[in-house]
């Protein structure tokens, strides 16, 4: 019988999971959240007359005292090490997302702790920055509504103030960013393709007006015509290159059953939270379980996230 990865001792015991996680964000040693000191790091050890945090270190530049979960979105967390871990490795390997009931269940947590786990994880999985693409290489762009129709016809849908739209930029060898977005004109989509997308990047999009016109000013701008029944052809302007849509609007078919078969409803006001979550493991889609989950853990760093931060509305997720 095959061994569960859930087995492992990381899974079942906090200080397996405070090595594992030091491991993972000090390859090098110990680094004093603080002052960003890598060298002089003394790690305090418990003694009969002294008792200590598991995993303390005192810094020996700013003589500050610490742990691996300081600065992070672990911080001052009363859950066990060895769940978050658990809760990080779920996610990761869940394509469509793990409802908070699920975790709930799964953890031995409440749903409200498991509700605020499975935000703070996303808080993690915010993209780094940076430009996209660069190098000649293609970003495909797209747009799609999320949300029930109001009247049957497709333009009613789309200008319901109760849909949703969500912008998604996919670079063809790894990246997806999504934005959730007020609506898709032109004056709305420009300046975050300009602020997301390296100059130097061939542009690929469908031939809807919000694209025709919009002058990007990368080393290329394709269209696709899905209306002439387009969906793959020849790049005019990049040798052996394959014009389409397809990786983005794959994103779009994942991100969807996500949202409606495991979350069911996500309000406006979450709604980029799962857009981050959806676009960090279709980023990672051809890694291992295991390696998204490390990566969430190596990102948890410098972001901050409290429960007041995070419960500015009703509960987002109802499942």
């Amino acid at each position: 019988m095959a061994k569960s990865i859930f087995d492992e001792p990381r899974f079942q015991d906090p200080q397996a999971a405070r090595e594992y996680l030091e491991t993972l964000r000090w390859p090098s040693g110990a680094v004093c959240p603080h002052c960003g000191g890598a060298d002089r790091q003394a790690k305090i050890e418990a003694n009969a007359a002294k008792k200590v945090r598991p995993g303390l270190y005192e810094c020996g530049h700013c003589h500050q005292q610490y742990t691996v979960t300081v600065g992070t979105v672990f911080e001052r967390s009363k859950i066990a090490l060895h769940k978050w871990l658990m809760a990080a490795t779920l996610i990761a390997a869940s394509k469509k997302g793990m409802s908070s009931h699920q975790l709930h269940r799964m953890l031995g947590v409440t749903y409200k702790t498991a509700w605020f786990m499975s935000h703070r994880l996303r808080e993690a999985m915010k993209s780094g920055g940076g430009l996209m693409g660069g190098g000649g290489g293609v970003i495909e762009a797209d747009e799609t509504y999320l949300g029930h129709s109001t009247g049957g016809r497709r333009a009613k849908r789309r200008n319901s103030k109760k849909v949703s739209r969500v912008l998604a930029l996919v670079d063809r060898d790894g990246t997806t960013r999504a934005f959730a977005v007020p609506d898709v004109t032109i004056k709305t989509l420009k300046p975050i393709l300009q602020a997301q997308i390296a100059k130097d990047t061939h542009l690929m999009t469908d031939s809807a007006s919000q694209y025709r016109h919009m002058n990007t000013g990368f080393k290329a701008h394709e269209m696709i015509n899905h209306l002439a029944g387009e969906y793959a052809k020849p790049s005019r302007k990049a040798k052996g290159v394959t014009l389409h849509t397809n990786t983005v609007e794959a994103f779009f078919g994942m991100l969807k059953r996500g949202l409606h078969g495991t979350y069911h409803h996500v309000s406006q006001e979450h709604l980029q939270r799962y857009c981050e979550e959806f676009s960090f493991r279709y980023s990672y889609r051809t890694e291992t379980d295991v390696t998204r989950a490390d990566a969430i853990l190596k990102n948890i760093g410098g972001k901050r996230l409290t429960y007041r931060r995070t419960d500015t509305n009703k509960e987002s997720v109802v499942n």
